[in-house]
């Protein structure tokens, strides 16, 4: 099963040659099988330059625009195999094709070894051949497009691990850029799994404090009761296990930064002691009755709608602001367009250097299916889908099998607007119902966005919302 590269690579041969038509370079010293070749292979698409003599071809290989060299194993003055090694030291990018004789297997095998793509044995159809020869160019297309990839993944700005080429995340560069150079607290918005605490790193990485510690808490995930004392320490006796005294995360981040990931789940009760230690600077652990002085960023992420969570009283308009001096909304994956396929290439050469695989790239089928998959996961599925898929591939090539199978049988949802079947057809309601959640979805939950996009007050949005079972 031959995957063929994700899009074609124009050819720039010489002013004898189309665009279109590959270029091939047959080595052998039977000039009449030169020219049978010749022939042969110009009625099927292909441009030919041959020669008699393998160290002429050596030496002119270097100034041609050759794709595919196709040479006989055994011929006077340098043996086939040699040949092979020598194209691929001069033009590793060169596919090699071997001739040989049938019964020489052991010595096609050893051309294989030294470097060779494939070998034909005579006697030989030219249509046999030719197909070969195809393969051999789609092979070079692809890793000749892999290395552009590559490359781009290579000159892609990036903080970190944050890759990307899109307007969005050119924006998000800009202002971790511009944010790390301050002091401010910072608010970083987005989906789960579109790189927060990435972004949270970069920014503590770009600044002042990069000496001093980061240090993280996911506030959903810890209980409410153990809460409090893991932001503020506490002392010895504060509880019931409190046998020693220690220190919060305030205090671990002296001098760093400290993220509040899934600040949004942060309980009631233990919002306006946060709030008093951001303004004052001073944390009283659990139990104590001295406040220790902090020098501490703030760094804070979410992917709730935080301003409708203020308008219903479930997070406090002044923590809100202390901690939203700066916001930076991260893109959910489906709204960075190509930055799906540099991504794919940047965890493809990861996963393949670590799983120790020769994965070099996407088949174009898979591309495709990457490109409309909707990624409600965001880059972290992405991360999981290629190390998946780099794991189950038996080729050089991720393709469309080796994707989840909800990503290959993906199909876009479709708001239905007109239809020829009266059966289809369905009421304003359930229209504006699906209106509305296309609206959300392309704008990655940004509630306060949609209401504006929609022309409705928030309130009405949210009862809408509530009724269609998406008020979380």
């Amino acid at each position: 099963m031959e995957r063929e590269p994700i899009r074609s690579v124009p050819t720039e041969g010489s002013a004898r040659v189309t665009a279109t038509k590959p270029r091939v370079m047959v080595v052998d010293d039977d000039r009449a099988m030169c020219e049978v070749l010749e022939l042969g292979l110009r009625k099927r698409g292909f441009d030919v330059l041959w020669h008699t003599d393998p160290l002429e071809a050596l030496r002119v290989l270097p100034n041609e625009d050759i794709e595919v060299v196709v040479a006989d194993l055994n011929m006077p003055g340098l043996r086939g195999t040699e040949l092979c090694s020598r194209v691929l030291a001069n033009r590793p990018d060169v596919p090699v094709i071997v001739i040989t004789a049938f019964g020489s297997l052991e010595t096609a095998i050893a051309a294989i070894r030294a470097g060779a793509y494939d070998f034909v044995t005579k006697p030989f159809e030219v249509d046999t051949l030719a197909l070969v020869l195809q393969r051999a160019v789609q092979h070079r297309a692809l890793r000749e497009e892999v290395k552009t990839l590559r490359r781009a993944v290579a000159s892609t700005q990036r903080f970190d691990e944050l890759i990307g080429t899109s307007s969005a995340m050119k924006r998000v560069f800009d202002l971790i850029a511009r944010v790390a150079e301050t002091d401010v607290s910072v608010l970083i918005s987005g989906e789960s799994g579109t790189g927060k605490e990435m972004v949270a790193h970069a920014i503590h990485r770009k600044s002042g404090r990069a000496q001093g510690p980061f240090v993280a808490i996911n506030c959903a995930a810890v209980p409410e009761q153990l809460l409090e004392s893991e932001l503020f320490g506490h002392t010895k006796g504060a509880f019931t296990d409190a046998r020693m005294a220690r220190k919060g995360l305030f205090q671990q981040a002296h001098g760093g930064t400290l993220f509040l990931d899934e600040i949004g789940d942060l309980p009631l009760p233990l919002q306006p002691k946060l709030l008093r230690a951001l303004q004052e600077r001073k944390v009283r652990p659990v139990g104590g009755d001295v406040e220790i002085p902090i020098d501490v960023r703030i760094v804070s992420a979410t992917n709730r709608d935080l301003e409708a969570a203020v308008e219903e009283r479930r997070f406090r308009d002044d923590l809100y602001f202390r901690i939203n001096v700066v916001q930076i909304g991260l893109p959910s994956l489906r709204s960075r367009g190509g930055d799906v396929l540099l991504l794919a290439q940047h965890f493809i050469d990861s996963y393949a250097a670590r799983q120790r695989k020769r994965v070099i790239g996407l088949a174009p089928k898979a591309a495709e299916r990457l490109l409309a998959y909707s990624f409600p996961g965001n880059v972290r599925e992405l991360q999981n889908c290629m190390e998946r898929a780099v794991a189950l591939t038996s080729y050089d090539q991720i393709g469309v099998d080796d994707l989840p199978e909800k990503v290959r049988d993906h199909r876009p949802a479709q708001l239905l607007l007109t239809s020829p079947d009266s059966a289809e057809l369905v009421s304003l309601e359930e229209i504006e119902r699906r209106y509305i959640l296309h609206v959300l979805d392309a704008l990655g939950g940004n509630k306060a966005m949609v209401a504006q996009i929609l022309g409705v007050d928030r309130r009405t949005l949210y009862r809408k919302l509530d009724r269609y079972g998406q008020s979380s």
